[in-house]
């Protein structure tokens, strides 16, 4: 049975996207963890963050984490402040490969412009915004991380190629 491989980063680094081709290429589902919460809610993020607040999201992520951690052989993509919580980036860690999906601010920016549905971006000053969320992220991706891509500039298919072949080099070196 395959590993699961759980994908973090930021807004915009192309977790989505990345996972779809990814689990296609390795011919494992994709499941993704905003989707799934919006899925056991019926409602959408930006909603629940509108009546529950961030900490309130934050619960439901964390409850469909454990849950998707627990899918053998998926590929997840998870939202850019899943590691926020100690308990998921522990799941993360211990239940599959971490991929972080590196990116600089001004991919996100390009990348995110047009969503609708990223609260945490519903402000004046998205790259400060962007700035000081990294700020805090960026140590917590690496922290869990067996893999690191960076994705700037780059279709998610060659993104894919890329962890599909840094997992075969880091089953071999495990033999």
């Amino acid at each position: 049975m395959s590993r699961s491989v759980f994908l973090v980063g930021p807004m915009g680094s192309g977790k989505t996207a990345v996972g779809r081709q990814l689990a296609r290429r390795l011919g494992q589902p994709f499941r993704d963890s905003d989707a799934e919460v919006e899925l056991r809610t019926g409602v959408d993020i930006a909603y629940i963050f509108e009546r529950e607040g961030e900490a309130g999201f934050r619960a439901r992520e964390r409850d469909a984490i454990d849950a998707l951690t627990r899918e053998p052989g998926i590929v997840l993509a998870t939202g850019g402040g899943a590691i926020l919580m100690p308990e998921n980036r522990e799941r993360l860690a211990e239940r599959g490969t971490v991929v972080f999906l590196d990116t600089t601010i001004e991919q996100q920016l390009a990348r995110t412009q047009r969503g609708q549905h990223r609260p945490l971006l519903d402000t004046p000053d998205r790259r400060a915004t962007l700035e000081e969320l990294m700020r805090v992220r960026d140590p917590l991706y690496r922290s869990i991380a067996a893999i690191t891509i960076r994705t700037d500039g780059r279709a998610p298919g060659a993104v894919a190629a890329d962890i599909e072949k840094a997992l075969q080099e880091s089953a071999h070196a495990a033999t």
